[in-house]
Parts: C-alpha cells; structure tokens; sequence
C-alpha cells in the first residue's frame, strides 16, 4: 500500500514553502509577538485568502477549492513549519469541516462561502476549565434556543465570529454553532505561553445557538471532528518539527567549537539522531492518519490519536534540543528558537493534551481487541 502523495500534491506544497519562504520569514512571527495588541496577523490572513488557501476544501459551489483532506495536510505541515500566527487550523480544520460534515444546507449556505472568502474566523468552545473533557457534564447548557454558560480556554476565541460550542440540552450532549458577535456573548483575553495565538474565556448569557447535527449526538460528532483535526494538527506539529531539526543541524554545522565544528560532537549527533527519529515515527503516523480521513476508514479514531500523540512528542522533542544545541543564546528573545518551544506546547493542548488522547488510542484498541 502506497501511503505516499502524488506529483500533483507534492507541487501544492512546494509552491505553499515557496510563497510563505518568501512572504513570511520567522522575523514576522516576532513581530506579532512583540505587539501585545495583536494576537494574530490580519494581513497575512488576507493573503492567504488571495491565494485561495482559505477556501481550499470548501465545495466550489461555496465558493471554495473543492481540494482533498489529503492536500490540506500538505498545506498544514507548511503552515506549521512557518509558525503562522493566524487562525487556519480552527476555521478550516475544525468549523468548515464540521458544517460539511453535519450542517444543514441553510447553515453550509452562511458559513462556508464567508469562510472561503475571508470573511469568517471560527473557534471550537468544548472545555470548561480544568480537567479531562467529559460531554456528559458540561454545564453549558442551551434552553429555548439560548446557551448559558462559560468556555475556557478557547483558542481563537477572541478574535473568531462564529464558535461551535458542546452545551447541555433536553436530548443530550448537542453542538451548536453561536454568532460571537451577537447578544449574550463577552470574552476576555486569556495570557497563553504563545501569544502569537489567541486564547480566550467566552461567557454566554442567553446567547441564541443553532443546533448542529442531530440533538443529543453531539459528542459522536465531537469526535469525528477531532479526529480530522488531530490529523491534521499533527501534520502542523510535524512541519514544524521538521525545521527545528534543520535549524539546529545547519546551526552546528556553522558554529565551531575548540577548532571542530560542532556538529563533529558525538553528543550533538545523538542529540539529531534522537530527533530525527521522532520525527519520522511522527511522519509515518501522521500519513496513516491522512490515508484515514481521506478514505473515511475505520481505523480513523486509532490513526488520529496515533498521529496526535507522535507529532506532539517529536515536536517537544525537537523544539527543546534545538534550543540545547544552540547553547547559551538558544534561549534568548532574539532568537527563533523559542518560538517553536512555544507552538508546541500550544499545539499539544489545542484539542485535548497528550493524556486525552493516550486514553482515547488505548479505548479504541481494547474495543478492537474485543469486537
């Protein structure tokens, strides 16, 4: 079985690293970090919505692409090798896909062309503060068509429209799709260790919810979407552990030490090795999950949470030691290092830490192993 991509969707990639390499350097993701008014990038927004990128899984009678869930996984790993400060993974990994996925044909009719056309920011309102996620006792709950209740941390939630929020209701754990911008709805501003992404608390008071998928069903759903997006997250987490490695492998490789390069240390060549092996356990799991979504496989909830929890590791890993191999200046401001050291505490929280997922891999299994 060939788990690789085709010609095609391998010059979809190259021509993403190409525009971002030129567009994008590391040196704007500084820039947003240094202005505490700015959460994310509206320009660099705007242009990937130039590009096309923002619509590139919406149907083209939306306005959009018409592009696989296999092209969206190239399109990530880039977007995570280039550490962009803008909100991809919540509106097209998660709320298009979820109005593709359930929505009714009113809701895919006011979502999904603003979401091609850059008009739209969505956000995924699932956790209620500490603790491990459990749809059977939210306390958000919906009552006449209003949702009451708090979310924290909602990534993006301070600067999205449109939230897919897990709330109570008569039939059971539903989700909703809720207008941030409408009535009932106040948000703080949350302090995250990246700040280059958006973290909010949303309290709604009486907030009008449109339901999604069938009432009662919503952690079935919930599910599914995570699933998807877990995949492709990984992919962002392998992108981006990908050029820590490159980034400390030319980093020794230019710097010398008592007449050695640096690089010439069996140390550092362990520490490489270690890395470049993790990531490409990351990669091959990351692949097995992308051939799951794409074919819609059963095996999709193991391959996603497998896909979740290598790239989670191979990115820590690759983040820390590049920060060891480049010594004492590793750790400063200046620096890019740091700025993966944070994604990736970032992106391994984003939909459920490590442990969520680790228990949801050894369910799936056991439930194999009995069926």
């Amino acid at each position: 079985m060939n788990f690789d991509f085709d010609d095609d969707q391998k010059s979809l990639q190259h021509e993403v690293r190409r525009f971002l390499a030129a567009e994008y350097p590391l040196s704007c993701v500084h820039t947003i970090l240094n202005d505490p008014s700015h959460s994310y990038d509206p320009k660099l927004w705007q242009s990937m919505n130039t590009q096309g990128w923002l619509g590139a899984t919406v149907p083209e009678e939306y306005g959009g692409l018409s592009l696989g869930l296999l092209e969206l996984c190239l399109m990530a790993e880039e977007i995570g090798r280039a550490l962009l400060p803008v909100p991809f993974a919540s509106t097209l990994y998660i709320l298009a896909e979820a109005v593709k996925l359930a929505g009714t044909a009113e809701q895919k009719q006011a979502i999904l062309p603003r979401i091609a056309q850059g008009e739209l920011i969505g956000a995924l309102a699932i956790s209620e503060g500490d603790g491990p996620l459990d749809a059977a006792v939210t306390k958000a709950r919906v009552s006449g068509g209003q949702l009451t209740g708090v979310k924290r941390p909602v990534t993006d939630g301070g600067i999205a429209n449109v939230a897919l929020v897990l709330a109570a209701s008569e039939q059971g754990p539903t989700l909703y799709l809720v207008d941030l911008d409408g009535p009932g709805v106040s948000r703080r501003t949350l302090r995250s260790i990246d700040p280059t992404r958006d973290l909010a608390e949303l309290e709604f008071v009486g907030a009008s919810a449109d339901p999604i998928g069938d009432p009662g069903a919503g952690r079935a759903l919930l599910d599914r979407i995570l699933d998807g997006a877990a995949v492709l997250l990984a992919f962002e987490q392998l992108g981006a552990a990908d050029r820590c490695l490159e980034m400390a492998r030319d980093f020794t490789l230019d710097r010398y030490a008592f007449g050695r390069q640096v690089a010439s240390y069996q140390a550092i060549k362990h520490k490489l090795a270690d890395v470049f092996v993790q990531n490409q356990l990351a990669r091959s799991n990351a692949y097995y999950g992308a051939w799951a979504i794409a074919n819609e496989a059963p095996e999709l909830p193991v391959a996603a949470s497998a896909a979740r929890l290598a790239a989670s590791k191979a990115l820590w890993l690759a983040s820390k030691e590049n920060i060891q191999v480049h010594g004492g200046i590793g750790f400063t401001w200046e620096m890019d290092c740091h700025l993966f050291f944070r994604r990736s505490r970032q992106l391994s929280l984003t939909i459920g830490a490590p442990p969520y997922w680790s228990e949801r891999l050894v369910t799936q299994l056991e439930n194999a192993i009995e069926a």
